[in-house]
């Protein structure tokens, strides 16, 4: 009887651990949590990207209104109501005139029936916010404008224009003046010739065969042997006077 006390409490002991034991689920991680689902933005609502701005808060009889417009650039992209009148005829109206103004992409947007204090309340702020934006995006935008007028002014002196010798022919004078970008020849303008039909139908291929040709050696024009010579003399000063 002494020996069989110890066997049980052993045997007590033994099975503690294995009701103790938990089995665990196939696949759980106590340190996992489930993700989330983030809600979603109702039509017309704020983005996180582009400039946002707000409109000014109007003052109506039926409470306040203001808008916060997202523009991309100049594109309104979104707009939220941040404040509106709680009655059911402005919640009616806001899709609508939200709707309306990603469509124009401006405060010109019909009144809603029904709604109208709010709808004009609604544009007045709109149109607050719009000018805000092109206000911030003109007084941003002069370093482009600067580098904009150098890149011109640079492609401007890059070019260089030179009148060519006036040449006296029997039918009239003849002169040209040429424009040079860098070492091309990229126009040829008359400023004197014969006034002569055959003459005025030669110019144009005079010039083609120029801006082709890129120098003085061109073909005379058939039936205007005379103004094409005084052309070829007048357009190789001019070449040569470029240097």
């Amino acid at each position: 009887m002494k020996r069989a006390i110890p066997v049980v409490v052993l045997s007590i002991a033994g099975l503690v651990p294995v009701w103790m034991y938990e089995p665990s689920i196939a696949g759980a991680d106590s340190s996992v949590t489930p993700a989330t689902t983030p809600s979603s933005s109702a039509a017309g609502s704020g983005s996180s990207s582009g400039t946002v701005v707000k409109g000014t808060t109007v003052t109506t009889d039926k409470g306040p209104v203001q808008v916060q417009v997202t523009f991309s650039g100049q594109k309104i992209t979104a707009v939220t109501l941040l404040q509106q009148p709680n009655h059911p005829q402005t919640e009616a109206a806001v899709p609508k005139l939200i709707s309306e103004t990603l469509e124009a992409q401006s405060a010109d947007i019909d009144t809603v029936s029904g709604a109208t204090i709010t709808s004009e309340a609604y544009k007045e702020s709109l149109q607050a916010a719009i000018d805000e934006n092109a206000s911030a995006s003109a007084s941003a935008s002069p370093s482009a404008s600067a580098s904009a007028s150098a890149s011109a002014s640079a492609e401007a002196s890059a070019e260089q224009t030179v009148d060519g010798s006036a040449v006296n022919t029997e039918k009239g004078t003849v002169q040209v003046q040429v424009t040079f970008s860098g070492d091309e020849i990229t126009a040829v303008k008359m400023l004197q010739q014969p006034n002569h039909p055959q003459t005025t139908a030669a110019v144009p291929t005079l010039i083609s065969e120029t801006l082709e040709a890129q120098s003085a050696d061109i073909d005379t024009v058939s039936g205007a042997t005379i103004t094409s010579d005084g052309y070829r003399e007048s357009l190789q000063a001019a070449i040569d006077a470029k240097g």
